[in-house]
């Protein structure tokens, strides 16, 4: 894989095959950790590791500080209460502030001018999606509908996580990541990996 990772950006680059790409490349499917592999290989170690090395010290104080300024609402306080008492029904800490950035962001229409405008409750849909372990994935893709990619969380439970994929064109790209932050991570990167907008 990364003797091919120039072949690879052309053909991520070219509209036309762009869509071929894990087609041509299937091992994105089963070998974690590819996609932090090009994205190192495009930006270097340094900025690779940069959110999860400023994280927890620079970034997460800062979201929950302006994220308690919010208009209180059944959902942000559904997140701002992962960060001290997680219970079996919410986000574990890390995943629960990076979905505070989302209620933090203008409501934006669906692409069109004339769309109505989304929640912030339901673009959290467009971030992260929750499957129960033990269901079955291929059965999940088949149902969801096309889109930007988002990630995965497969487990017992929201708040532990066995299994993380980002899902790129009803596909499932397993995540090398362990902790929902890392896997956030990933899901970020994908998006320059294979050359998609953000929803």
């Amino acid at each position: 894989m990364r003797a091919t990772f120039q072949y690879r950006q052309t053909l991520v680059h070219d509209q036309q095959d762009s869509s071929t790409l894990l087609a041509v490349f299937p091992r994105f499917l089963d070998i974690p950790g590819l996609i932090d592999q090009d994205f190192t290989m495009m930006f270097g170690a340094e900025i690779s590791g940069s959110l999860l090395a400023k994280w927890s010290t620079y970034f997460k104080p800062r979201v929950l500080a302006n994220c308690k300024n919010l208009v209180s609402n059944e959902h942000v306080d559904e997140l701002l209460a992962a960060q001290d008492r997680p219970d079996e029904s919410s986000w574990d800490s890390d995943l629960s502030s990076i979905l505070l950035l989302v209620h933090l962001l203008p409501p934006t229409s669906k692409g069109h001018k004339k769309s109505a405008k989304i929640s912030s409750f339901q673009a959290i849909s467009h971030v992260v999606r929750y499957l129960r372990i033990g269901a079955s994935v291929q059965t999940f893709l088949e149902r969801s509908e096309p889109g930007q990619p988002f990630l995965l969380c497969v487990g017992e439970q929201k708040n532990n996580i066995q299994q993380f994929c980002v899902i790129v064109d009803h596909k499932a790209i397993p995540c090398k990541a362990q902790t929902s932050l890392a896997a956030f991570d990933e899901l970020f990167k994908a998006h320059f990996i294979f050359s998609i907008n953000y929803h």
